[in-house]
Order: structure tokens, then C-alpha cells, then sequence
């Protein structure tokens, strides 16, 4: 599925069902099942020249477990300065911030999260800006955002001054990656 995805596509280190079994365990809500291949067909790397998606690993600056912890921690360390911090979530439901399961970055500062809504196979996708204020939609699935994020429908995720991203993954120790940030 995701060489239809992602032209070239050169994987990084995968990670296990035991792995993500693990995650899953230790995050306390299941993993989509697009995430889930994601992780055992490409790793961690860089997806479109732009995304990070942390993955089950024994490596903290890629392990999801940790990277959810990191980004939650932070994000609440900043927002707790500011009592009256709103957030700007596109659509109907603000309260998909309070469901947020994090779970990957951008090279520009964003974050990615699921809608963790328990009983569902897949999550949508939302993107908290670098401005910690501004929430988008991404995607359906990680595929989605993924496909979105390549056309110009990257301007409603990551705003409209962004252009369509390149349709690749370079994953972590190959050619050309320059590894985890």
C-alpha cells in the first residue's frame, strides 16, 4: 500500500508486532491499523519531506511511547503560562484536543495527533500548529494525510502558504536522511 503512497520510498528501521503491541499497552488505547503498517512496512523517517511519525523503538528520539509523552509534556508545560490559552480547532468539535494521542511532528514545528475515540479502527489526523493555537485537519487515516498532504488540500493542513509536499520517505540511516531531529 505505501508505495502507492510515497515515490521514491526507501524504509528505515520497522518495528515489530511485539513492538507495537507494546505501545499500544503502554498509550492505553489500540493503534490504528494504518499507522500499524506504516510502522512494519516503512519506520522511522522522514514521509514527504516534512513529517516525523514516531514509531515503537528502542530509541527515545523515535519511540512513540516517549514522543507522545514529550509532546503532551511540553505542550502543556507552555499552555500552563497561559491561563487563557483557547485553541482555534477547525470544524465543529473542539473537543478533539482533549482526545489528542500525539504522534509525530513536522520539520516546521507542528504536531500530529489521532482523535483517540475509543472503539474505532482508524483515528482522523489533526495537526496542532507551531503557534500552539491553530488546529487543522489532516487526514482520515494516516494514508489520507498523507496523500492530502502531497496536493493542494497541504494548505488547509498546514496553511495557506504551504505548497504540496513531495511524495517520499527517506527513512532513518538511508541514503540521503539525515536521521531524527
Amino acid at each position: 500500500m505505501w508505495e502507492t503512497v510515497f515515490s521514491p520510498c526507501a524504509p528505515g528501521p520497522v518495528a515489530t508486532e511485539a513492538a507495537l503491541d507494546r505501545a499500544e499497552a503502554e498509550l492505553g488505547y489500540g493503534l490504528p491499523e494504518s499507522y500499524r503498517a506504516f510502522c512494519r512496512t516503512l519506520g522511522a523517517g522522514l514521509a514527504n519531506g516534512s513529517f516525523r511519525v514516531a514509531v515503537p523503538s528502542e530509541a527515545p528520539e523515535t519511540d512513540l511511547v516517549a514522543q507522545s509523552e514529550l509532546i503532551a509534556h511540553s505542550i502543556a508545560s507552555v499552555l500552563g503560562d497561559r491561563p487563557e490559552h483557547r485553541f482555534e480547532v477547525e470544524g465543529d468539535d473542539p473537543s478533539v484536543v482533549e482526545r489528542a494521542g500525539f504522534f509525530g511532528r513536522s520539520e516546521a514545528g507542528e504536531f500530529l495527533f489521532w482523535d483517540v475515540v475509543p472503539g474505532r479502527d482508524e483515528y482522523e489526523i489533526w495537526v496542532l500548529g507551531a503557534d500552539l493555537e491553530s488546529v487543522r485537519f489532516g487526514g482520515a487515516d494516516l494514508v489520507d494525510l498523507m496523500r492530502r498532504s502531497q496536493g493542494a488540500a497541504v494548505r488547509g493542513i498546514l496553511g495557506m502558504g504551504a505548497e504540496p509536499l513531495p511524495a517520499s520517505f527517506v527513512g532513518d540511516g538511508t541514503e540521503g536522511s539525515a536521521g531524527p531531529h
